[in-house]
C-alpha cells in the first residue's frame, strides 16, 4: 500500500489503516490509533462550492460519497448515525445522471466558499459536480458569490448578523519591535517592515508598538506629529487597564463595520494611515546606550500585553496577528527571564531541570495567560527572534505554538533567512489577496463505536462534548472541535482515537471519519474544507492489521508523543519509555522462534520503525545537551506542526552522497558514508550541510574547479551547491545552510547525527571517519532489541 499516494488524495496519514474491534486489541497494538491530518493540503482537483454544506439533522456531518442516496424518495441516508435525511430543496431535481461534487465518489474532499468572491472574479468551472456519464452538472455560470447574512458559523469570533462578509475591514497587524536593538538590524527591519506596508490590502488595519524600558503604542491616525501612548515596562497591564488608557474600553463594533475603529488612530487602515506608518517605522531608532556590565532594559511580555489589550479593545474579530521582532531578552516586567546585570546568566537546561532558573515558572504562567487572551479573540501570536542570544522563546512557545503563530530564530535582522521568512508569510495569491488563514476550527464527525481522545499539534480544545468524544485525554483533547489562530498548507495536527467499550459493528464493515475545516481567508471569506475518510474494521489477529501499518506515520505520532511527555518528565524518562514500547512492538510484530535472537525478522512495512525510534532518541528533541532552552523550544514546536515527511527530517535526516560515479545517490546515515573522494549532502531540516571529502576540499583549494580540462571536477563541485540552494529556496523557516570540509569545525553537524559504526573503540576501523562518542550504534540497538523481544 502507497501511503504517501493515499494522503494525496485524502490530506491523511493513518498509523493503522485497519482498526480492531476490541479494546485489548488496540491497546495490544502499541502504537496508538492515530491519524496525522494536514487540512489544507493543496489538491490537484479539489471541488469549490459556492454553497452551504448539506448537514445530517442529526449528528451534523456533511453529506459525502458515503451517503447512501435514493433519488426516488428524495432522501439521503447518514453514515455516521443512519439519519434519513430530506434533500435540500436546491438539490430536489438531482437524479442518479446528475450528481452534485459532494456525493462523487472519487471526491473525498470538497470545499465551500461562504463569503463573496474574490474582486478578480472566482470561477467555478473547476467541478461543482458531474453527471454519471462525466459531464458537468449542477454547474454555475455565475463568477462571484453573493454576500451571506445571518450565518453562524462554528468558530469563536464568526457569528454575524445581518452584516455583509468580507465587506469593510480586513485583517489587522500590529508590529511590535524592539527598540534595543543595535541600528544595523533595527535598519534592515525598518527596510523590511515598509515594504510589507507596501503589500498589505488596502482595507489592511495595522498598529506600531516599540519597546525597551518603556512601551510606545503609535497613534497612527494623528497626522501633525508623531504620537503616542507611553506605558511603564515594569508593571504588568492588564487587558482592561490597556483599553481604558489607550480610550478603547467604550468600543464596541461589528464585523464590517469601519466607523468604529476609525473612532481612535492606533489601529488604522493602511488605506488612511501609509505616510504616517511610514513616518514612524522611519522614527524608530536604537535605544540609548546601557551602562556597562549591563544588558538592555526590555520589557518584551508588557509590550505583547499592551498590543494584545489594543486588538481586544478593538474587537478585531476578523483575524489579526501580533508580530513581535527582538533581539534579546525581556530583562524588566512580566515575562523577564534574566536580570539586567550581565553576571545573572541566562538559564540553561540544566538550570531548569534543578529549578535554579527563578525566573522560568512565573514567566511561562504569565504567557500562558496571554495565550487564552489570544485563543478568545482569535489573535496569532508570532516571533522574530534575531540575536546570537537567547531571547526568551522557551517561555513564549505557549502562546505561539497555541495560536499557531509563526517563530523564526535567527542572527540577525539583515540576513537573508529573515528576509525569506517574513516576505514569504505576506505572498499573495493570483486574484491578490494575502495567503492568509485566520480563526480556524477544526471538527470531527466519527461513527459512533470510535472515540476522540485528543489532538498533539499547534491548536487548543474548546472543551465542547458530545457522545463520540472519550474520557481518555490525550494532548488537546475532552471536545470535537478545536480551535487554530491561523493554518498553512503544511499544518499538521495529530488526532486520537479509541475504540467504543460496546463494540456493535460487524468484522469488515466500514467506520468514517469526517474532519471540518471552517475558516476565513485573508479577503474575509469564510470557508469550510470536508474531508470523509472510510476505513474497516477487522478480526481478531487478521493480517489486515499489520498490512495497513504506516511506519512512518507512527513514528511521527510517537515522536510528538514524546514531546509531549517532556513537559511532565525528564529526557532520559522519556527515552526509557520509547524502549520499552519498542521491545513490547517488536516482541508483538516481529517474527521470531522464542528466546533465539538470530531468527527475529520484520515484515517491510515494520522493518524501518526501530530505525526511526533509534534517531528519536538521539535527535535534538530528546537529547538538549547541545541546545538551549529557546532552541529546544523552537525544535519542539516545529515538529508538533509539520507533516509526516518533514518530521522525518527532523528525526531522521537526509544524506546523499556526490561522486565522479554517476548521479547523486542516497546513502546511510552512518560515519563510513564519509569518504575523500566523495561530497555529501545532509538535510536535517533545520540546516543543510555540504560536506567536501578531504581529496575534494584539496583539489577545489588548488583551483581545480577552475581549469577547463578539469570541467567534470567543477560539475560536481555545482551539483550539491544547486541542490541544496533549492531545498533553502523552498522551506519556510529558512534551513542554515553550512559548507565545510571533512576533519573541518563545522563538520560537527554532520557528525552529530550520524550513526557511530565506528568510535574510539573500535578495533578494526577500516580507514574510516572516526566518531569520538559513548552512544551504541544502530546495530549494538538492534541487536539489543531483538534479544529482548525473543524473551517474550
Amino acid at each position: 500500500m502507497d501511503f504517501t499516494e493515499l494522503e494525496a488524495i485524502e490530506g491523511l496519514r493513518w498509523s493503522w489503516h485497519s482498526w480492531p474491534l476490541s479494546k485489548p486489541e488496540v491497546s495490544a497494538l502499541i502504537v496508538p490509533l492515530s491519524v496525522m491530518c494536514t487540512p489544507l493540503m493543496p489538491f490537484s482537483e479539489l471541488p469549490i462550492l459556492p454553497h452551504e454544506p448539506v448537514n445530517c439533522s442529526q449528528c451534523a456531518a456533511v453529506w459525502n460519497p458515503y451517503s447512501r442516496v435514493d433519488y426516488t424518495s428524495k432522501i439521503w441516508i447518514c453514515p455516521f448515525c443512519y439519519r434519513r435525511n430530506p434533500f435540500p430543496r436546491s438539490y430536489s431535481h438531482i437524479d442518479e445522471n446528475n450528481i452534485p461534487a459532494e456525493l462523487f465518489p472519487t471526491y473525498s474532499t470538497v470545499e465551500y466558499h461562504l463569503g463573496p468572491a474574490p474582486s478578480a472574479g472566482f470561477g467555478l468551472d473547476s467541478g461543482l459536480g458531474r453527471t454519471a456519464s462525466g459531464q458537468v452538472g449542477l454547474r454555475s455560470n455565475s463568477n462571484s458569490f453573493s454576500s451571506v447574512s445571518g450565518y453562524s458559523g462554528s468558530g469563536i469570533g464568526s457569528e454575524w448578523s445581518g452584516v455583509s462578509v468580507g465587506v469593510g475591514i480586513g485583517p489587522a497587524f500590529v508590529f511590535v519591535v524592539d527598540g534595543c536593538s543595535s541600528e544595523e538590524d533595527l535598519g534592515a527591519l525598518r527596510s523590511e517592515l515598509q515594504h510589507i506596508i507596501t503589500r498589505l490590502p488596502e482595507n489592511a488595519l495595522v498598529g506600531l508598538v516599540v519597546f525597551d524600558a518603556m512601551v510606545r503604542v503609535y497613534d497612527l491616525g494623528y497626522t501633525e506629529c508623531l504620537r503616542a501612548v507611553v506605558f511603564h515596562g515594569g508593571r504588568d497591564v492588564s487587558s482592561g487597564k490597556a483599553k481604558e488608557f489607550l480610550g478603547l474600553h467604550q468600543m464596541k463594533h461589528s464585523i464590517g463595520k469601519t466607523s468604529a475603529v476609525q473612532k481612535q488612530g492606533f489601529l488604522v487602515p493602511v488605506s488612511e494611515c501609509e505616510f504616517n506608518i511610514m513616518t514612524a517605522i522611519e522614527d524608530i531608532h536604537s535605544s540609548p546606550v546601557v551602562k556597562p556590565g549591563h544588558r538592555p532594559l526590555r520589557c518584551t511580555g508588557v509590550a505583547i500585553s499592551v498590543a494584545v489589550g489594543l486588538l481586544e479593545g478593538c474587537s478585531i474579530n476578523t483575524g489579526s496577528r501580533v508580530m513581535v521582532f527582538t533581539t534579546g531578552p525581556a530583562t524588566i516586567g512580566p515575562g523577564m527571564i534574566v536580570d539586567s546585570d550581565l553576571g545573572s546568566a541566562i538559564r540553561t537546561h540544566r538550570d531548569l531541570n534543578k529549578g535554579y532558573a527563578s525566573y522560568y515558572r512565573k514567566s511561562c504562567e504569565y504567557y500562558k495567560q496571554i495565550s487564552h487572551r489570544l485563543s478568545e479573540s482569535s489573535i496569532i501570536l508570532d516571533l522574530f527572534a534575531c540575536s546570537l542570544d537567547q531571547v526568551g522563546a522557551a517561555e513564549l512557545k505557549v502562546p505561539v505554538e497555541r495560536s499557531n503563530g509563526f517563530m523564526m530564530l535567527g542572527e540577525s535582522f539583515e540576513s537573508e533567512e529573515f528576509r525569506k521568512c517574513l516576505r514569504h508569510m505576506f505572498d499573495n495569491d493570483s486574484d491578490g489577496n494575502l495567503k492568509m488563514v485566520f480563526d480556524a476550527t477544526i471538527e470531527i464527525v466519527t461513527t459512533k463505536d470510535v472515540k476522540l481522545c485528543g489532538a498533539l499539534g499547534p491548536c487548543i480544545s474548546l472543551h465542547r462534548k458530545n457522545d463520540t468524544v472519550s474520557e481518555k485525554v490525550i494532548g488537546e483533547g475532552g471536545t470535537y472541535i478545536w480551535k487554530l489562530g491561523t493554518i498553512t498548507s503544511k499544518t499538521c495536527i495529530a488526532f486520537f482515537f479509541e475504540v467504543a467499550n460496546e463494540q456493535k459493528s460487524q468484522p469488515s464493515s466500514a467506520f468514517f471519519i469526517q474532519f471540518i475545516t471552517h475558516y476565513r481567508y485573508s479577503n474575509m471569506g469564510i470557508r469550510k474544507r470536508v474531508t470523509t475518510a472510510a476505513r474497516r474494521w477487522v478480526v481478531k489477529h487478521s493480517p489486515e492489521v499489520a498490512s495497513g501499518f504506516d511506519q512512518e506515520a507512527a513514528a511521527s505520532v510517537m515522536a510528538r508523543l514524546a514531546i509531549q511527555k517532556t513537559e511532565e518528565m525528564f529526557a532520559h524518562d522519556v527515552i526509557r519509555w520509547l524502549d520499552k514500547a519498542l521491545i513490547r512492538f517488536a516482541s508483538k510484530f516481529g517474527d521470531y522462534a522464542p528466546e533465539d535472537s538470530s531468527t527475529f525478522r520484520f515484515s517491510t512495512n515494520f522493518s524501518l520503525y526501530p530505525q526511526f525510534m533509534y534517531y528519536l532518541r538521539r535527535s535534538q528533541f530528546l537529547d538538549v545537551f547541545n541546545s538551549t532552552p529557546d532552541e529546544t523550544a523552537y525544535f519542539r514546536l516545529m515538529l508538533n506542526r509539520e507533516g509526516v515527511i518533514n518530521s522525518l527530517i527532523m528525526v531522521q535526516p537526509t544524506l546523499f552522497q556526490y561522486s565522479f560515479d554517476g548521479p547523486p545517490i542516497p546513502v546511510v546515515l552512518d560515519v563510513r558514508s564519509i569518504s575523500p573522494d566523495v561530497i555529501l549532502l545532509f538535510d536535517s531540516f533545520f540546516y543543510v550541510v555540504i560536506h567536501h571529502g578531504s581529496k575534494i576540499a584539496q583539489w577545489r583549494k588548488l583551483g581545480y574547479d577552475r581549469d577547463p580540462s578539469h570541467e567534470s571536477f567543477r560539475k560536481l563541485l555545482e551539483a550539491p551547491e544547486l541542490d541544496a540552494e533549492q531545498l533553502v529556496a523552498e522551506r519556510i523557516p529558512v534551513p542554515k545552510l553550512i559548507k565545510c570540509d571533512q576533519h573541518s569545525s563545522q563538520a560537527r553537524f554532520l557528525l552529530a547525527k550520524l550513526n557511530p559504526s565506528v568510535t574510539q573503540n573500535s578495533t578494526d576501523t577500516g580507514g574510516s571517519e572516526i566518531i569520538f562518542t559513548d552512544d551504541v550504534s544502530l546495530q549494538v540497538f538492534i541487536e539489543s532489541l531483538q534479544a529482548l523481544a525473543v524473551q517474550g
